[in-house]
């Protein structure tokens, strides 16, 4: 038998939720082409499809952000944690952790969607709440009138964010919600497939993503934007960076082999803000001007704008920090999360792969 070392190319499950299509560029949602859906519809709209299987009717909607948004407040076990936490923890640390408070007797196998809405909607509670102690701030209450993204920098800054940040937020969080089997899901997967709770799944999940070659971050694309924010000719400067063996970062994917759908959907969400934040206009100047310096010096090597190109100029833009990003992109993906675990919980079989011995 061959050994596939981290199971690159093998297939461990049949999956009806999303697919990923490197060679192409696409990324598709329940038969639904990202671009066609990511700078049209709400968090809640996309995140009732990829848990339900379709895209809510109106009356379904309105039902359905309804019993969403109640779920927001913190258990009171959880605030328990959240306070006693050491301040020295860092934030997925602290989600990791608030979150596993959770389970107990509420949450047992057969996983629901109403537990896949209740873990998702409280996460951008528990990380606003860590922000804003560790700031010394009042914590501020989810505001049940405003959508899921527009109540999650509400708390996070303690008033009504802009429309353009709003929409820019929500469209990166809809792009970042799935991506087929990577490792953080398959993990979820695996701990469900013992017939464990969707908290457990979740919460090996979490700490999947926490590990930097996964979750990441798009600190070092802000660095970059930085540092070009002040150049005059940018071309001239990246040239120069590219020669002497640095790396662009926010360019290329280990999956897409030609252009990043989710940088697409952004880059035209962001498109139609022009003018109305300098760091959006910024970041779409950047691109620019990078993709035609690596054509010119790396021709064929298709080296495009990935999704934590945009996402960092995003967060640069809603004056979010970099200890948030990871969280931030966490309280997106649980949706895709749970909604696996849900799948695996229909036709479960336990994961058991094998392992060859080569010791003494």
């Amino acid at each position: 038998m061959s050994i596939q070392r981290g199971l690159k190319g093998v297939i461990a499950a049949e999956t009806r939720i999303a697919e990923v299509d490197g060679s192409n560029g696409r990324l598709i949602y329940r038969g639904y082409e990202i671009r066609d859906i990511a700078t049209t519809y709400s968090f809640e709209e996309i995140a009732h499809l990829l848990w339900f299987g379709e895209l809510p009717s109106g009356a379904q909607l309105e039902k359905f952000k309804s019993t969403f948004a109640s779920y927001r407040n913190p258990s009171p076990t959880m605030e328990k944690v959240l306070n006693v936490l050491p301040s020295d923890m860092d934030m997925m640390s602290v989600v990791r952790t608030v979150i596993s408070s959770a389970g107990g007797q509420s949450m047992t196998w057969k996983p629901t969607v109403e537990d896949a809405m209740i873990l998702t909607a409280v996460i951008p509670t528990i990380i606003a709440y860590r922000k804003r102690i560790l700031e010394g701030k009042d914590l501020i209450a989810p505001c049940f009138k405003y959508s899921h993204v527009e109540n999650y920098l509400y708390m996070l800054h303690g008033s009504p964010a802009s429309p353009e940040h709003i929409r820019a937020l929500e469209t990166y969080m809809i792009l970042t919600m799935e991506h087929g089997m990577n490792a953080s899901t398959f993990s979820a997967r695996v701990t469900a497939s013992t017939e464990s709770d969707l908290v457990s799944a979740v919460t090996s999940a979490i700490g999947t993503m926490k590990g930097p070659l996964h979750g990441g971050a798009p600190s070092e694309v802000i660095v970059l934007l930085n540092e070009l924010s002040e150049v005059e000719n940018k071309k001239l400067h990246l040239r120069e960076k590219i020669l002497s063996g640095e790396k662009l970062m926010g360019f290329g994917h280990r999956v897409y082999k030609t252009h990043d759908p989710r940088s697409i959907a952004l880059k035209e969400t962001l498109s139609g803000h022009v003018g109305k934040d300098r760091w959006l206009d910024l970041a779409l100047e950047v691109e620019n001007a990078a993709i035609d310096v690596l054509e010119e010096l790396k021709p064929g090597r298709g080296l495009y704008t990935n999704v934590e190109f945009y996402a960092a100029a995003i967060m640069k833009a809603i004056n979010m920090d970099s200890s948030l990003f990871t969280p931030t992109f966490t309280a997106s993906r649980m949706v895709g999360w749970t909604a696996h675990v849900l799948e695996q919980a229909e036709d479960n079989v336990i994961y058991r792969p094998l392992s060859r011995y080569v010791g003494k």
